[in-house]
């Protein structure tokens, strides 16, 4: 069982910068994949980033690639989602997630274990 908790999201002009954070409880932690998703009102949950149980391979689609950056720290049990040059289309709420498989999902239904989101607001 794991239990996921996330913080750090806000309100940022267009251009700025968040860095979200998921603390993790369960000492199994270090064994499973994590990924980040976000939801916009209206619209499908989104794949924004994943990171193997190592912290070495990361994922992206094209839509954030080269603006965010996810890493983990298995001491703390913590994920983060460094946010930079960011833009009004990125506004959702944004969860983090827990794949028990060693390469992380894409997909919202291959993730076992969810948070309860924070809001990210970006203003033009």
């Amino acid at each position: 069982q794991v239990q996921l908790v996330e913080s750090g999201g806000g309100l940022v002009q267009a251009g700025g910068s968040l860095r979200l954070s998921c603390a993790a409880s369960g000492r199994t932690f270090s064994s499973y994949s994590m990924g980040w998703f976000r939801q916009a009102p209206g619209k499908e949950r989104e794949f924004v980033a994943a990171i193997r149980w190592g912290g070495i391979r990361t994922y992206y689609p094209d839509s954030v690639k080269g603006r965010f950056t996810i890493s983990r720290d298995n001491a703390k049990t913590t994920v983060y989602l460094q946010m930079d040059s960011l833009k009004p289309e990125d506004t959702a709420v944004y969860y983090c997630a827990a794949d028990s498989d060693i390469i992380p999902g894409r997909l919202p239904n291959e993730y076992n274990y969810w948070g309860q989101g924070t809001q990210v607001t970006v203003s033009s």
